[in-house]
């Protein structure tokens, strides 16, 4: 934005309404309780390359009880995850685990 001063014509220093933080967790509590609409215009265009991995192209049929797919259903869903997305990940920290 130019501003005139003693006849000169300069931009005015945008500052910034979103806070410095100390750490992740203060960053996350301001968020929490803030909404990113109000502040759109701090916000800068950024270039995102999503690099999409060949699929898993091979399957694995495991038997469960029903009770412990239960559990595995409902924390999964309390990550936001698919079930079979969350076993297949607990199943390669145990293999990473075991080298």
């Amino acid at each position: 934005m130019l501003i005139k001063r003693k006849g000169k014509l300069s931009m005015k220093k945008k500052i910034s309404k979103i806070p410095k933080f100390k750490s992740l967790e203060e960053e996350a509590n301001f968020w929490d309780t803030h909404s990113f609409a109000d502040y759109w215009g701090e916000f800068k265009d950024v270039k995102v390359i999503i690099d999409l991995k060949k699929p898993k192209d091979d399957t694995l049929i495991v038997r469960l009880q029903k009770g412990f797919r239960n559990q595995l259903e409902r924390i999964a869903r309390s990550k936001g995850l698919n079930v079979s997305t969350l076993a297949r990940m607990w199943l390669m920290e145990k293999f990473q685990a075991s080298k």
